[in-house]
């Protein structure tokens, strides 16, 4: 099995993106990190202050799902924010979905599942801003540190922010084995 993580280029949260990815590979899971034209990440720290930068191992727009057994959506607002405006980035989701992949989301990062229109009959969390997007897009909004929800199809992991990484993390290993 391997793990899909798909950011942009700037603004991802530091933490939802370097905890997720050090947790699937200390598991030895295989990880692609994507970002638009496989140019380098900038992270911020609390949606302001930069943080760390990584290179991503491909563009997001030639990621074949099918290669993946779980989708990584980190948050950050302006990486949640503009990666719901790529194309490549939606239509993965979408395709993760009815397939039947798991796809976890933290944070900002479940507003990619609303503009793909997966939200709709799943329970979800997320930073709690986005509630109401999120019921507008079908969901039941829960406030809790990870919601597993299998209805529809497929696996959905959410949690709020990065304070919840410690049950997020484990979960998206597990979901990738």
């Amino acid at each position: 099995m391997s793990a899909l993580i798909i950011t942009t280029t700037y603004g991802v949260e530091q933490d939802e993106l370097k905890r997720p990815l050090e947790g699937l590979r200390e598991a030895g899971v295989p990880v692609t990190l994507a970002a638009p034209g496989g140019e380098t990440i900038q992270t911020l720290v609390g949606d302001k202050d930069p943080g760390e930068t990584f290179t991503p191992d491909v563009a997001l727009e030639d990621i074949e799902a099918a290669d993946h057994a779980v989708l990584v959506i980190p948050g950050g607002t302006i990486n949640a924010d503009t990666l719901r405006t790529h194309e490549a980035a939606v239509s993965l989701v979408r395709r993760f979905a009815a397939d039947g992949r798991t796809v976890a989301a933290i944070c900002h990062g479940p507003w990619l599942l609303a503009e793909a229109d997966v939200a709709g009959g799943k329970t979800t969390t997320s930073y709690p801003s986005l509630a109401t997007d999120l019921r507008n897009a079908g969901a039941t909004w829960v406030d809790g540190e990870l919601q597993r929800c299998e209805a529809n199809g497929f696996t959905l992991l959410t949690s709020r922010n990065p304070d919840d990484l410690d049950a997020f993390v484990p979960a998206v290993v597990e979901a990738a084995r």
